[in-house]
């Protein structure tokens, strides 16, 4: 177990786990996130994607519109983090 393994995180991911489609990630995410919260997360999700295929900071920055933190906090987690991107990222491809 890491760091970030609280027990009151549980219940979360598993209702997370039981989403079986799209549309059920969009009806759960709806009413659990805001909007914003939806985009800061996709975008950091597309961030690890263009870092993943070597893209540059600047690259990146442009294509998502990410701040340099973002694009810098994203990295280390490839780099450094627990895996979860990579785990995530696993045979996905990147939209052009």
């Amino acid at each position: 177990m890491n760091g970030f393994s609280i027990e009151k995180f549980d219940n979360l991911f598993k209702a997370i786990l039981k989403l079986d489609s799209v549309e059920k990630c969009h009806q759960f995410f709806e009413d659990v996130c805001t909007i914003k919260e939806i985009e800061d997360i996709s975008q950091r999700l597309e961030v690890a994607e263009l870092l993943s295929l070597g893209k540059s900071y600047q690259e990146v920055s442009q294509k998502t519109g990410a701040s340099t933190a973002t694009i810098s906090r994203v990295n280390k987690c490839l780099n450094y983090g627990a895996g979860g991107y990579k785990i995530v990222l696993e045979n996905q491809q990147i939209k052009d």
